[in-house]
């Protein structure tokens, strides 16, 4: 895997869950919109390459911030996004071996656009680690919480999981282009469904390699999330 790489940020999904009237990435949060300070976390690092952007088709908020705020990123490119997660993952893939001619074995990090607190601690720690690792690596975080499993209706425990072993798996998440792209395409021809990239990896019968990562890594979902965003960001020096 090359020192240099790609960061892919999946952004086509509305978050209905935050009840707002726009997708969660495009909420105020400090003066920006969510996905501003996302990207932020990449565009100033010296081994990024670009950002590839993956949103829906006529977007309108992406489309404002591109011809505005975000005019001035050369680095920047969009692809179109997909139904789910893992087809604007590998719509983006596409984009960077076909448009742009990326080297397959450039490495790509894959990060959700609503997770605008990532570290650069953290972001050089998985990169100094999934840089070797020909099976890929994700940011994670152990589980401390007690588990538990529901009953089939969702509203009684069946039982307590063991949580030795678990982990929460964060994002960024890193392989090289080729090796996700191919996997991703494997599991789409399989009508496999993989919630993220680690997951493609591991039905292609790779292990990657957990980077354990800081907790305030947290993906804004709900409208509480945004207000520990906020929080998280204004307490970094």
């Amino acid at each position: 895997m090359s020192n240099k790489v790609w960061v892919i940020i999946p952004a086509a999904g509305v978050g209905a869950r935050m009840q707002a009237d726009r997708p969660k990435q495009y909420l105020p949060l400090l003066g920006k919109t969510v996905i501003e300070h996302t990207l932020d976390c990449f565009l100033s690092h010296p081994a990024v390459t670009g950002i590839v952007v993956a949103v829906s088709r006529g977007d309108p908020f992406w489309a404002e911030l591109m011809a505005t705020t975000l005019n001035q990123y050369s680095q920047l490119h969009t692809a179109p996004g997909g139904r789910e997660r893992s087809d604007s993952v590998l719509n983006a893939l596409n984009y960077l071996v076909d448009t742009l001619q990326i080297a397959p074995e450039t490495g790509v990090l894959v990060h959700d656009a609503a997770r605008p607190c990532l570290s650069r601690t953290d972001l050089d720690k998985l990169l100094a680690i999934g840089g070797n690792q020909t099976a890929g690596a994700i940011l994670a975080t152990p589980v401390r919480d007690t588990m538990k499993r529901a009953q089939v209706d969702a509203t009684r425990i069946s039982h307590t999981e063991d949580r030795n072993g678990l982990w929460h798996a964060l994002t960024p998440q890193m392989a090289n282009v080729g090796l996700l792209r191919t996997a991703l395409a494997a599991a789409w021809e399989k009508g496999v469904v993989v919630t993220d990239e680690a997951s493609a990896l591991e039905h292609a019968g790779l292990h990657p390699v957990l980077v354990e990562g800081d907790a305030r890594n947290l993906k804004i979902t709900r409208p509480a999330d945004l207000a520990l965003a906020t929080f998280f960001l204004s307490a970094t020096p």
